[in-house]
């Protein structure tokens, strides 16, 4: 544990160091976190609520998915995939602790600093420009902590997952694309699932996409409460534990691939 923690507080100030690009990062989320409110807002053409967000629930819900843009890599992360292009994985595979954990640790420092510099940061910025919705209740608050940080592990377990083809592949990025695709999608960062036809939302809900960002918006904005919230967070644990064990057993297929290819 100790060494996981060392290895995040590295991390987290190496990625303290990009202040510049985090800064640069924020301006263009604000920016097209705007111009999203406004296509928005014209969809509400004067009426007071759609699908259950109200005009303050909708506007809370474009800075919620700008806010955790970066915290949640939903525009790539292809570390891992790049670390069996350089070979820098054999050294990796040799660390006292296990491939997952380690790049956990160092995803945990880089989701720290961009919930901070940026999450924060854009939210306290469009709560001066808009009339956001906020968590009421205590429980509701704590369950909103509990539904971001399940939305972060559920998003580095999918990474994690989709850059192991790097070990079959020389080019693995149009796989790991793809997957970026799907889960801008069916997350709900595009449009909230709630505004897609019925049939879209059930081909949703078989994936883990929605738990990965549209949950965390429905428990922030109130649209999810009592047991059906308790529901979410239970469904959000278990896809994590579900794509980690999926993860460890593609590794497994994936490191004795390359033991072969390397003797």
């Amino acid at each position: 544990m100790r060494l996981f923690w060392e290895i995040t507080r590295r991390s987290f100030r190496r990625f303290m160091t990009y202040r510049a690009a985090a800064l640069a990062g924020l301006v263009t989320n604000v920016f097209f976190g705007l111009l999203r409110v406004s296509v928005l807002l014209a969809l509400y053409d004067g009426r007071p609520e759609v699908a259950g967000y109200t005009v303050p629930g909708i506007i809370t819900y474009t800075a919620l998915t700008q806010a955790v843009i970066a915290y949640l890599s939903l525009f790539g992360w292809f570390d891992l995939m790049q670390s069996v292009y350089t070979g820098e994985i054999a050294a990796d595979l040799l660390k006292p602790m296990r491939l997952f954990t380690f790049w956990l640790a160092q995803d945990t420092g880089r989701a720290a600093v961009n919930i901070l510099l940026r999450g924060v940061t854009i939210m306290i910025i469009y709560g001066l420009l808009f009339d956001l919705t906020y968590p009421q209740t205590a429980v509701q608050t704590l369950a909103v902590i509990l539904t971001i940080i399940l939305s972060w592990l559920l998003s580095f377990t999918w990474r994690f997952l989709i850059n192991l083809p790097a070990f079959w592949t020389p080019n693995a990025r149009g796989i790991v694309r793809l997957g970026y695709v799907l889960a801008w999608f069916f997350s709900g960062f595009l449009m909230p699932l709630r505004f897609l036809p019925d049939w879209v939302q059930r081909v949703a809900y078989l994936t883990p996409f929605p738990h990965m960002l549209n949950s965390v918006v429905d428990v922030y904005v109130g649209v999810l409460s009592g047991t059906e919230l308790l529901r979410v967070l239970l469904i959000q644990a278990a896809w994590v534990l579900a794509l980690a064990l999926m993860g460890q057993l593609v590794l497994k297929t994936a490191v004795r691939r390359l033991v072969i290819l390397g003797g």
